[in-house]
């Protein structure tokens, strides 16, 4: 069952890019693992494979033997996923994404933490590795997608049948009674 972050690029995937169909957690053939969310727009011929990590308090912080491991984490996966993709997808464009809500900038630019370092690490390396050009998204850019789901259940009035996006047209259409009734919130 895919989690809430999982759930909410999905949802993306679906009323944004318009993808016709969303899996979440798919495990691959031929391979060892899984990705996070797959989405497909059979019409446009694009899929887009999601990697996923939801981490709040930390940002994004793997470790393996108490060591950070976001680089090598993240450049197998999407090393995976890329074998998946073009085995499975030829003749479709496909788009690499890597969605994670914190990224910390840490303070001083030689921290041994350094997590906006870690993806841009992870994006050129596979670049180099991979000739894909990883599509990141985290702190504002990550915000700015939550937003563009929030102004499309705001726009209708049915009944949306995922939880995250029931939950934006709830907000919204009080704000909106509360500013009608009201005049302001």
């Amino acid at each position: 069952m895919e989690n809430p972050g999982e759930h909410l690029v999905g949802q993306y995937l679906r009323e944004i890019k318009k993808c016709d169909f969303v899996e979440y957690n798919l495990q691959t053939k031929f391979t060892q693992g899984e990705i996070d969310v797959v989405g497909i727009d059979s019409v446009k011929k694009e899929v887009f494979i999601c990697e996923v990590a939801t981490h709040l308090e930390t940002g994004l912080q793997y470790t393996k033997n108490n060591r950070p491991d976001n680089v090598n984490r993240f450049v197998d996966k999407f090393t995976k996923n890329v074998k998946y993709a073009r085995k499975n997808f030829s003749g479709y464009k496909c788009h690499f994404m890597l969605w994670t809500p914190i990224i910390k900038i840490p303070k001083k630019e030689n921290a041994k933490n350094n997590q906006l370092n870690d993806i841009i690490t992870i994006k050129n390396t596979l670049l180099e590795r991979q000739s894909i050009d990883l599509e990141l998204i985290y702190n504002e850019s990550y915000l700015d997608c939550i937003n563009k789901l929030r102004a499309r259940a705001k726009e209708t009035s049915q009944a949306l049948t995922s939880p995250i996006l029931r939950f934006l047209q709830i907000e919204e259409k009080l704000k909106q009674h509360l500013l009608n009734k009201n005049g302001s919130l």
